[in-house]
């Protein structure tokens, strides 16, 4: 039988983080998990942004409980303040979804000099979860990275994007977009095989949307000023990409099928899994490279100051 919501189970007592709730997956996933009980922290950029995807959370599960905490991944001093608080408020976690990404933007750097995608889908989270490390630890949290069929478009991450003075190429913001996503994939396997040498209860999977209809594909391109290019691709969208809550089901299968294994890669079933029910999908070479993982590993610990030991 095809995975639907009516398996996600009674969540009543946990806890469930989710980063960019303002966007069509992160909302939509979180107005799932309350609706099953589930107890939320939700984090955005813009805090007007936040209080609208409360009030969606809040009338789709009337009772949720629901807090935000303010978070730009773009700024790792912010990443520091925001799991700081986060670690103090709260003792247990048992779902992380690591979703808040930005795509296809034009060349813009972030606050700490890094190129904007890598540095916020993939150095950004990377902080986040080293820093919220001890309670992940202590709660066996079930982990999920967003990743994204992009990262079929690449054969590996150039290392050189992860510091302030950048990859001496000509910047293409596809290619960029696929390396940073193949970056979460290698990430979250990464991490998955550190928890597991480790002997930790952690478990870290990854998942992504398939070619869902969000705000995604508006938001990042528009940065340098809307384009006819980047109005016809986001209407183009959301008539042949499914819509939101559809593209949410494979972050909500991999944070909620408790017999899924670590290690394990959620998408869309249907053809070139663009669209359909969820279920276990497959990877590149290079997602699979321990190699590239490990340097990757170093280069983010080098880039964001943060040791990243299990």
């Amino acid at each position: 039988m095809s995975w639907n919501t009516d398996q996600i189970p009674d969540l009543t007592g946990k806890r469930a983080v989710i980063t960019g709730v303002t966007g069509g997956l992160g909302v939509n996933a979180a107005m799932e998990l309350a609706r099953h009980g589930a107890n939320l922290v939700v984090t955005a950029r813009d805090d007007a942004k936040a209080a609208i995807a409360v009030e969606r959370i809040e009338k789709a599960a009337p009772g949720a409980k629901v807090d935000v905490v303010t978070l730009d991944l773009a700024d790792l001093a912010n990443v520091r303040s925001a799991a700081a608080r986060v670690a103090a408020e709260y003792d247990r976690i048992d779902i992380l979804i690591n979703n808040a990404g930005v795509m296809a933007a034009p060349h813009r750097k972030t606050t700490d000099g890094f190129e904007l995608q890598i540095g916020t889908n993939h150095l950004g989270h990377f902080a986040w979860t080293a820093l919220l490390w001890p309670v992940l630890k202590a709660s066996d949290t079930r982990i999920v990275t967003v990743s994204s069929h992009a990262h079929t478009m690449v054969n590996g991450v150039d290392l050189r994007s992860i510091t302030t003075e950048g990859a001496p190429r000509r910047y293409r913001r596809w290619r960029s977009y696929g390396e940073s996503k193949l970056a979460n994939l290698s990430f979250a396997l990464e991490l998955n095989r550190r928890v597991q040498a480790a002997g930790l209860g952690v478990v870290s999977v990854a998942a992504h949307p398939g070619y869902a209809s969000t705000n995604l594909t508006a938001a990042g391109p528009s940065l340098g000023g809307s384009t006819i290019a980047s109005v016809g691709m986001h209407q183009i969208t959301r008539v042949i990409g499914q819509p939101a809550p559809a593209g949410a089901w494979p972050l909500l299968m991999a944070a909620t099928q408790a017999d899924l294994p670590g290690g394990s890669y959620v998408g869309p079933g249907g053809i070139r899994q663009l669209r359909g029910r969820p279920k276990l999908v497959g990877m590149t070479q290079a997602a699979r490279d321990e190699a590239l993982a490990s340097a990757l590993w170093a280069a983010s610990e080098s880039a964001t100051g943060i040791e990243f030991a299990l």
